[in-house]
């Protein structure tokens, strides 16, 4: 069997930046045991599989893989998929106007537009399903020693740690400034132990950006995923929306947030994050970012 692959950097506009990302073409003759273990193989935070969809009306159908799990959903798949299919199957149209696709993920149709931004293929989804808070009572003292914090590290303003989810629960912790964000430490055993999630999943989060006009930098930490650090998550941006609802009571209307994430690791991302607000609720998220193609070639199985 020969599949063809390609490779991108998700959440950047510029090669060997952002999340980078495996997508495995024509993937229908896999089960999930092969298309896991081509995941491992890969060793990236996510490799995504592209077959036909089963409903004939829809563009493709994805299954996502870290080396760990199968994932129902995930941010920086969908945004890179999405591009990629709509480069290969309508490039001479991604000048002319935005493609919308719909793909179908576990978690449900995800609708997608892409078009061509300075070089680059952005894509826009929106989320599925709108996110929730599942839990406000955490432990700080607890959470601050397992990040290597003091209690007076965590949380500015109104913010403070929760777990939320727009389909992948996260625990957004807040910390006071960009130098606590960087010496973050976390010892995974101890979040595991703390946190009330099957599989831990942290995002940190503060106001201090790189770029002033830019509204949050993140550090996003996944061991119950199998990824230590990812450079890129969409998924958690798309919680965050219900973070930011929460804790700065915006206006009704639309408001859009600009998310640096990468940044320690020596891989800055921007994450776009859209949210509606409707008599003080979400009402509509969406998730948008660049991707270019880096590379490409066949797996011989």
């Amino acid at each position: 069997m020969k599949l063809p692959y390609r490779r991108l950097d998700v959440f950047t506009e510029r090669p060997l930046a952002g999340n980078p990302l495996a997508v495995v073409l024509d993937a229908d003759e896999l089960d999930g045991a092969r298309m896991h273990a081509i995941a491992r193989e890969f060793n990236l935070s996510e490799t995504v599989f592209v077959l036909r969809a089963r409903d004939p009306i829809n563009t493709a159908r994805l299954r996502i893989f870290t080396p760990a799990v199968e994932l129902p959903f995930a941010g920086h798949p969908t945004i890179g998929a999405a591009a990629l299919i709509a480069f290969e199957r309508a490039r001479d149209m991604l000048g002319q106007a935005p493609i919308r696709l719909v793909l179908e993920e576990d978690v449900g149709p995800v609708v997608c537009e892409v078009a061509r931004v300075r070089g680059a293929l952005r894509a826009e989804f929106v989320v599925p399903h709108l996110p929730e808070i599942f839990a406000e009572t955490l432990d700080v003292s607890r959470i601050a020693a397992a990040l290597g914090f003091t209690e007076d590290d965590i949380g500015f303003d109104a913010h403070k740690p929760v777990i939320a989810s727009a389909g992948l629960p996260f625990a957004f912790i807040p910390v006071a400034s960009r130098v606590v964000l960087n010496r973050a430490k976390p010892d995974f055993s101890a979040l595991g132990a703390t946190l009330p999630m099957e599989r831990p999943a942290v995002c940190l989060y503060t106001r201090e950006t790189q770029d002033g006009a830019h509204h949050v930098q993140a550090r996003v930490f996944v061991p119950g995923l199998g990824v230590a650090e990812d450079p890129a998550t969409g998924s958690a941006a798309a919680a965050f929306a219900a973070v930011a609802a929460k804790f700065e009571n915006p206006e009704d209307g639309e408001h859009m947030l600009h998310i640096e994430q990468g940044v320690a690791m020596g891989r800055p991302s921007l994450i776009t994050l859209s949210m509606r607000v409707d008599k003080s609720a979400l009402t509509h998220v969406a998730i948008a970012g660049a991707s270019v193609i880096v590379g490409e070639g066949f797996f011989r199985l």
